[in-house]
């Protein structure tokens, strides 16, 4: 998967290499082929991601993170691939303020839950939600699916 970072230089390396790992996990087990796919990822404070969430979800408040895909279908994302070579999934918004809070909520390290957002904004990107339960129910399986693979279990 390429990535396109808006502040890459101020990713810690193990926590870069995590994400490309995570991304790459991702982009494999949905069926596509190693580079096949891109997105771009911002870091943006709280004040951002609340205006964000406001603007393109019509709820005021501070999020984690935020996924804005292309596509709805999957067909669509392979019918890109197959038509010029690598599809645009989409951007994903992390709010890094909130990630590192929700680490402590959540008794866990900054890396764990900062490569959980990752992994669950990129499920969105491929169209998984988490509305209805079973849907919940696959989204949760396919993320905890990823985080095994690298090695991140629950705290």
């Amino acid at each position: 998967m390429k990535i396109y970072f808006d502040a890459e230089e101020q990713i810690p390396e193990n926590l870069l290499d995590a994400i490309y790992s995570a991304g790459a996990f991702c982009e494999l087990s949905e069926g596509f082929e190693e580079d096949d796919c891109e997105i771009s990822v911002s870091f943006v404070p709280e004040e951002e991601i609340r205006r964000l969430n406001k603007e393109f979800r019509g709820i005021d408040r501070v999020t984690d993170v935020l996924s804005f895909p292309q596509y709805e279908e999957r067909a669509d994302m392979h019918g890109a691939v197959a038509g010029i070579g690598f599809v645009e999934l989409g951007d994903v918004v992390i709010c890094t303020k909130r990630a590192e809070e929700q680490a402590v909520e959540y008794g866990h390290s900054f890396d764990r839950e900062f490569i959980y957002l990752f992994v669950h904004s990129v499920m969105h990107l491929f169209g998984y939600d988490h509305m209805e339960a079973e849907e919940k129910s696959v989204m949760r399986d396919r993320e905890e699916e990823i985080m095994r693979r690298l090695g991140i279990g629950r705290e």
